[in-house]
């Protein structure tokens, strides 16, 4: 199999990936074809079909497995596949999209488990109530989710795997800094991302749904939590501030926060998220650069390139 990871321009390929993404387009000569995003496990790569056919258009397909025989080539720096010709998977190929797909270096479920831990840490009563709860409900789809659909922890587990992390680092900053309130700050980063089980379709061909559209993961956690408060019969201040931890936390409101941080915690939980988010982004990209070179571009890193050093 040629794992995408390890393809290089001039490389041939003839084997089977997942189709994560399609979108179909027009040459300025007005002939169609297809821009797919190819994935297994090791990664994804841009795929372009410059001689798609009306009908293949209604096959090429997200989570659709495809055998592709094509060339890598180096496009402005950045490799990319083109598509000789396909043929969709079989039933006799044996094969599953869930063997396609990159998943979190620890199992779902056991960072379920090491999550629910840490929400024992969680002193507040009524925090903890609301917490454990929502974990609880939604403990198949926080398991395998990814924490988004690209960038960042866009894999299975990715969600689970993101929240074990921050409140890692959580953990230590509190003992560092003891007038955080940790009740507050874990409960806050393990919702912080919990509307993104009904923001995103799942960890296989990963899309927004209508109400991740329309509404967004943060308005639905502060719903959720709002909705568990009413049925524990919880009230309180602490309430409050948790939702203010959630419509706070990515920080700006040109970054899709309803509010700004306005306590320390929500300050805090901020920064948690977008450090874990960013080195995430980071080695992402830099694991894919030879040493002594440099990445792509990365977008959400002002687009800035990251260097991979040599003697490191």
């Amino acid at each position: 199999m040629n794992n995408i990871s390890s393809l290089k321009a001039g490389d041939s390929v003839d084997t089977f990936y997942l189709i994560k993404r399609a979108q179909q387009g027009v040459t300025s000569q007005g002939k169609p074809y297809m821009t797919i995003i190819l994935q297994d496990r090791t990664g994804e790569v841009e795929a372009k079909h410059w001689n798609v056919t009306p009908e293949e258009i209604e096959v090429l397909l997200p989570e659709t497995l495809i055998k592709v025989k094509g060339d890598i080539i180096d496009y402005r720096g950045k490799k990319q596949m083109k598509i000789a010709n396909f043929r969709l998977a079989t039933p006799e190929d044996g094969l599953a999209p869930k063997d396609f797909v990159e998943k979190a270096p620890i199992d779902g479920d056991e960072l379920y488990d090491q999550i629910l831990d840490y929400c024992l840490k969680i002193e507040n009563g009524s925090l903890q109530r609301i917490t454990r709860q929502l974990l609880t409900k939604y403990r198949q789809e926080f398991s395998v989710y990814p924490a988004a659909m690209s960038n960042h922890h866009d894999f299975v587990s990715g969600l689970a795997y993101h929240v074990y992390y921050m409140l890692r680092v959580a953990d230590s900053l509190c003992d560092i800094y003891p007038t955080l309130n940790r009740s507050l700050l874990f409960s806050g980063i393990i919702l912080h991302d919990i509307g993104k089980v009904k923001e995103l379709t799942g960890p296989i061909g990963t899309s927004y749904t209508n109400e991740g559209n329309l509404i967004g993961h943060i308005v639905i956690a502060v719903e959720e939590i709002t909705r568990i408060a009413d049925q524990l019969n919880i009230e309180g201040e602490e309430v409050m501030l948790l939702k203010h931890l959630i419509l706070s936390h990515h920080g700006k409101l040109e970054y899709g926060s309803p509010k700004m941080p306005m306590i320390k915690e929500a300050e805090i939980l901020h920064f948690i998220d977008n450090i874990d988010a960013r080195i995430m982004m980071m080695d992402k990209h830099i694991n894919k650069a030879d040493k002594g070179s440099f990445t792509d571009r990365i977008f959400p890193l002002e687009s800035r390139n990251f260097y991979r050093p040599e003697s490191l």
